[in-house]
């Protein structure tokens, strides 16, 4: 269990990382630079353990830019621009409606039947983020409104959603066209963050780069490559072999409580009242939802064999 909290505390680190790196660069820039530095260092990585693999085919380019489009692109850039002015604590835990989208998406693209008590935590789960939604703080009004809504909130559920949609576009590039992983990641990342700094360079400030001091944005690049791209997602695999990817999706909602505590140590972010109160819904909206899978004592293994 040590190992997954380890998990989703290294989860909850990266917003408190990439919130202080946006106080010395700008979001796209930032995404942009991390990404294409994650990518390369991943592909020379495939290319050196399997050269014969390191090939994408011209048919597969289409599923690879959509990949880098929606997992890397569009998911990154939403969620760091909506980070510049939400809390690092609410920005995930909007981030957190993953669970409830990718079932959203199963159901509609898929054709999944949902159980009675399956669409009572989703009710409830969705009903529980309307407390810290309706909550904004002075920041968040300097992002605009969108009716009830914040654009910068709108803007991580574009993420979250995209962030959902990349990962099925991932499965299938690696179930069903036969690339692992590592290229596949790598060279969405790259494409990706390509992407960002073209976006970057046609709307931020490049005198000569959208950097005002090099070291603390170099260490919150470093430390978010490292856990992010490198860390995080290795070890969900790892322990998708120990326990029910059920059990690690439930266990991830101490993921927004942990930044929480991070955003408050580390940011003087306050957690104000609705954010516990949104907690506390979403949390019995999600012990519902999971009821079911959490009965089961057989460990899974990872769908898409991501591990």
């Amino acid at each position: 269990m040590f190992l997954v909290f380890l998990l989703y505390a290294l989860f909850a680190s990266i917003f408190t990382f990439s919130k202080t790196a946006l106080e010395f660069t700008d979001p796209l820039f930032f995404v942009g630079s991390r990404m294409f530095v994650a990518g390369f260092l991943l592909l020379v990585y495939q290319f050196i353990r399997e050269p014969k693999s390191f090939a994408v085919k011209r048919a597969h380019f289409l599923p690879l830019f959509l990949l880098a489009f929606f997992n890397i692109y569009l998911t990154n850039v939403c969620e760091v621009w909506g980070l510049k002015y939400l809390t690092s604590a609410k920005t995930c835990f909007i981030y957190s409606l993953s669970p409830f989208l990718s079932t959203l998406l199963a159901y509609f693209m898929f054709s999944e039947k949902l159980s009675s008590r399956k669409w009572l935590g989703l009710i409830i789960g969705f009903l529980g983020f309307i407390p810290i939604l309706v909550h904004h703080t002075a920041s968040e009004e300097a992002g605009g409104h969108f009716l009830v809504f914040s654009w910068p909130e709108l803007a991580v559920f574009v993420a979250a959603f995209a962030s959902v949609y990349g990962w099925i576009l991932l499965c299938k590039l690696v179930r069903d066209l036969h690339y692992s992983p590592t290229m596949a990641n790598g060279t969405s990342m790259l494409m990706g963050g390509t992407m960002a700094l073209f976006h970057s360079f046609l709307v931020e400030d490049w005198n000569p780069v959208p950097v005002t001091q090099w070291v603390p944005f170099l260490e919150c690049s470093l430390c978010v490559i490292v856990i992010s791209n490198f860390t995080c997602y290795n070890l969900y695999g790892v322990l998708l072999r120990r326990y029910s990817a059920p059990f690690m999706s439930f266990a991830g909602f101490m993921t927004p409580l942990i930044a929480a505590l991070f955003g408050w140590i580390f940011l003087d972010e306050v957690v104000a009242l609705p954010f516990y109160l949104s907690a506390i819904i979403v949390f019995f909206g999600l012990v519902i939802f999971y009821q079911e899978e959490l009965k089961s004592v057989e460990v899974e293994e990872s769908s898409c064999g991501l591990s």
